[in-house]
């Protein structure tokens, strides 16, 4: 047996596109159909809504097999966490949502409008989902904000007011006629690129 090491560096390896195993409402594998794009349960309060979108790669084309998750607090700000105290333990409402895009490249997401979260600093947020986006070649998921232009608190929200003035837009959902569907894309890379945080 040689003590000798192989030259060269094993070569890293990216994820997926496996997406479709976490994925499971659909029927289409075995698995709990634990996560849906439907957050909505009959004890849910709040204005309803559709968020909905396309997610594009850098060079403008459709990605067919991403994978969204969205966290967010309910109608009035609160968490389904053991960690927000003012959360009602007898909320069906769970606020956490999983979706893949199609072959057009698109997803949606039923849910509620969500409150105002304080900050660390007990600050008033604006109205926001989170969103980490999984998608093939990427090693790490990344993370950015849905933000509602028909909210005022916009225009105070501290995290909002880190993002350039000029990317902003990247990270509001714009409402679509009278119903209550927004539209959010999400560029990956490119001259629209959203914005994504470190976290």
């Amino acid at each position: 047996m040689s003590n000798q090491r192989p030259d060269g560096v094993t070569p890293s390896q990216t994820v997926g596109p496996y997406f479709k195993y976490g994925l499971t409402p659909n029927g289409e594998y075995e698995w709990n159909d634990a996560f849906t794009n439907n957050l909505l349960t009959p004890d849910t309060s709040g204005e309803r809504i559709r968020v909905e979108g396309k997610v594009y790669d850098g060079d403008g084309a459709v990605i067919p097999d991403c994978m969204l998750e969205i966290w967010q607090a309910d109608a009035q700000g609160r968490f389904s966490d053991p960690q927000d105290a003012r959360a009602l333990p007898n909320s069906s409402f769970k606020g956490f949502g999983r979706a893949g895009t199609d072959k057009s490249g698109a997803y949606s997401f039923d849910t509620i409008k969500p409150g105002s979260v304080p900050d660390a600093d007990g600050k008033p947020q604006a109205p926001h989902i989170v969103l980490a986006v999984f998608a093939r070649g990427m090693l790490l998921h990344l993370y950015t904000r849905i933000y509602f232009d028909d909210e005022a608190g916009n225009a105070a929200d501290a995290v909002l007011a880190l993002v350039p003035a000029d990317r902003r837009a990247t990270l509001i959902a714009k409402k679509a006629g009278a119903g209550g569907t927004y539209t959010f894309d999400v560029h990956l890379q490119g001259d629209n690129e959203t914005v994504f945080f470190d976290v």
